[in-house]
Formats: C-alpha cells, sequence, structure tokens
C-alpha cells in the first residue's frame, strides 16, 4: 500500500504522539519504523496480557536484540501503568527510542500519570494538511473532510457515518467514560450546532436534555478523546472589552458534517461555511503543531460583536486571520479585521474567502481560501510572498 507522505518529523529521542482515532498513527509508524519492537494494545490477546502483567513489558525490552533501537506502545492509554514501566526502563534499561500513541490522554492524566516526566516529548498527528494530498479538492473536503481513515476509502461518506459509532463503542462505552450513552449520543448532534460558532453550553443542554453539569462533562471527553478543542478569546493589552466565552471546533470539517442534521429548514452556505472556518482552524492547528513553533491559537471577540476568526501570537508572528464563504469580498467582510488593527496596528491581516484572486485592501490582504490551503506547509510563513 502507497503511504502518503506527511510533515510530521520523527523526534530523535522519546515522544508520545496523541491523535484521534483515523489520523494514520499507527501506518505512519509501521512504515517509519519497520523494525521496531511493537506493542499493540488494540488487539485483544496483547491488551488482555499485558494488563494483567504490564511488567511483561520489561521482559520484552530485555529480550529484544540489540540492535533494535526502537519500542512502540500503540494505544498505551488502555495499559496506563505502562507508563510506570518505560520510566523506569528509561532510567535502568538499555537506551531505547520509546514511541507512546495514543487517541485519548484521559486515563492516563486521571490516573495520575506523570507522562514520564519529561522524558519524553508531547507530538500531535492531524488529520491530512491539503498540501500533503497529491491533489486537494476543496469541495470535496469540505463534505468529506481529510482523515485520512476516510480519504482513502471507496466510500468515504459510509466511513464517516460508521466512526462516531466507532467512538461509542470502543472508547466512550468500553471505557466507561459515560454513563448514558444514548444522552452522549444526542449531545454529539446538538453540539454540532456549536461548531465554528461562540459555545453556550445552556443551549447545548436545552438541546440534548442535559443539565449544564452533564454537558460540561460531555464537552472534557471530546476534548480528552481529541475529537474536539476550543479557542479562547485574545486580550493581551487591548483597549475594548473582549467577550469571554470561547469558540468550539469538531477536529475535522467531515466529521462535522457527519454529525450536523440538515434538513429544509438548514440553510447549505451556513453549513458550508461553518465547514469552511473549521477547515481553516485545522489546518492552523497542524501547521502550529509540525512547526514546533512556540505560537498559540486563539479568536476575537468584542463586547459588542465585533469579531475575528482566528489569532496567531508568538514572539516571530501576529496574525488576524477572518474566513468567509463568498466569492466576492464586501466591505462588510473586512469591518472584523479593521477594528482589529485599531486595537493592534502591529498585526498583519489576512481574509481567507472562495475567490480566485488575490487582492489587497487597505491593510487586508485577500486570498483565494484554496490556494491558500493549498500552500500552507509547515515551517514557512502563514502567508507566502510568491
Amino acid at each position: 500500500m502507497e503511504i502518503t507522505p506527511r510533515f510530521f518529523e520523527l523526534p530523535q529521542r522519546s515522544f508520545f504522539l496523541f491523535g484521534p482515532r483515523g489520523t494514520g498513527k499507527t501506518t505512519w509508524l509501521r512504515q517509519r519504523m519497520r523494525d521496531a519492537l511493537w506493542l499493540n494494545l488494540l488487539d485483544p490477546g496483547e491488551y488482555r496480557e499485558t494488563g494483567a502483567r504490564p511488567e511483561r513489558l520489561r521482559d520484552l525490552v530485555l529480550g529484544a536484540p540489540s540492535g533494535q533501537r526502537d519500542v512502540v506502545i500503540d494505544e498505551v492509554q488502555r495499559v496506563p501503568e505502562l507508563l510506570n514501566v518505560v520510566h523506569d526502563l528509561m532510567e535502568s534499561g538499555p537506551p531505547k527510542r520509546y514511541v507512546l500513541t495514543g487517541s485519548s490522554a484521559r486515563k492516563l492524566r486521571r490516573g495520575g500519570v506523570d507522562l514520564l516526566a519529561g522524558r519524553a516529548v508531547l507530538r500531535t498527528l492531524h488529520p491530512f494538511m491539503a498540501a500533503e494530498r497529491p491533489r486537494f479538492e476543496l469541495a470535496r473536503a469540505l463534505v468529506h473532510g481529510l482523515l485520512p481513515l476516510v480519504v482513502s476509502a471507496d466510500d468515504p461518506a459510509d466511513v464517516l457515518r460508521a466512526y462516531v459509532g466507532l467512538y461509542l463503542e470502543q472508547e466512550v462505552k468500553a471505557e466507561g467514560m459515560v454513563r448514558n450513552v444514548g444522552q452522549f449520543s444526542r449531545f454529539l448532534e446538538a453540539i454540532s450546532f456549536s461548531h465554528a460558532a461562540v459555545l453556550n453550553v445552556s443551549a447545548v443542554g436545552r438541546e440534548a436534555g442535559a443539565n449544564r453539569k452533564t454537558v460540561e462533562g460531555f464537552l472534557e471527553v471530546l476534548e480528552d478523546l481529541l475529537l474536539a478543542f476550543r479557542l479562547g478569546v485574545f486580550t493581551r493589552r487591548g483597549k475594548r472589552r473582549t467577550a469571554m466565552h470561547p469558540k468550539l471546533y469538531l477536529f475535522d470539517a467531515g466529521v462535522f458534517r457527519s454529525l450536523r442534521p440538515s434538513g429544509p429548514l438548514d440553510r447549505p452556505e451556513e453549513i458550508d461555511g461553518a465547514a469552511l472556518e473549521g477547515l481553516v482552524a485545522q489546518h492552523l492547528r497542524a501547521w502550529i503543531a509540525y512547526s514546533e513553533a512556540d505560537l498559540g491559537l486563539s479568536t476575537w471577540r468584542t463586547r459588542s460583536g465585533v469579531e475575528v476568526d482566528f489569532v496567531v501570537y508568538g514572539p516571530d508572528a501576529f496574525w488576524a486571520v477572518e474566513v468567509k464563504n463568498t466569492a466576492r469580498v464586501r466591505p462588510a467582510d473586512l469591518r472584523g479585521l479593521r477594528s482589529f488593527l485599531e486595537e493592534y496596528p502591529q498585526a498583519r491581516t489576512v481574509l481567507l474567502y472562495r475567490g480566485e484572486r488575490r487582492l489587497r485592501e487597505g491593510q487586508v490582504l485577500c486570498l483565494p481560501v484554496e490556494r491558500w490551503l493549498a500552500d500552507l506547509r509547515p515551517g514557512r510563513d502563514l502567508v507566502t510572498e510568491a
């Protein structure tokens, strides 16, 4: 099987590799680490044997050939006690590079695991970036997303429909993360309306038939499973009073579309707009993660309702990014960015839209979003000058 090259760089030292199911962690590692000692905790037999006796890992490592440098433990969160064994091996065992993958950090964090006290770096694998694809099609990505499990499927729509069920059965239900799986399923549908929007926990609770505390718990489960993330509001040295509620995004545009109900009362452009903003969000997160840059990603919104979708801020970067699902740039589309410039004249501003021409409106650079996505690469500036 042909493996699509990824922007993710293999660390030289031991590392955790987190990412939602279907992002290709196992496939990528098996291709890059063909000679590694491998412990697959998704295998029922391996899971039972290792769960009953975690110290078995020491026996395997000590019995491995001296030239076998790498040890991969796939889905380590299923047996958190293994980290104590890994920690001990790092201190007293033969020199190895330990690679510990996971689709959830919940059990590790809840169990008080110290993530090896800094002896292993943390890395994340995201859905494909557009530039990782041999041929990127925006319209297709907005419907099916860029999850490798889905992109490689003969029928991506069927795989997307099964994806949430996979999580409900193999993660949420099997690991006892929630008491009421039916209520959690209703919550997933309700939360899809908050994708790329300000998170209103009370409103989500009303839609899901759950109280605020339950919804907060469900949101924590989603974030622990890496299926969603929140963006806080950028507040550094601003003069205007900003809103405090974060925005919420599901991690992949296709997963959002599979959860979001649609019917005669739903406007297609509204759903497409949320999918487009989410697609940009997931690219910004992957770009920051793979660049290994000291950058923060947030949103900006004043109490009066003026907003900018994304703010990228760090020692060497300060960008405000607005996303519009429109083929023409109208003056109203620039309002948020121009207000941001009044507050932060040091920022560079860009508007991403569905048109085909690169434009400049005052200090705002307007770029075709499909071309921008295809050009975005880790280690390069957010916007190329060419």
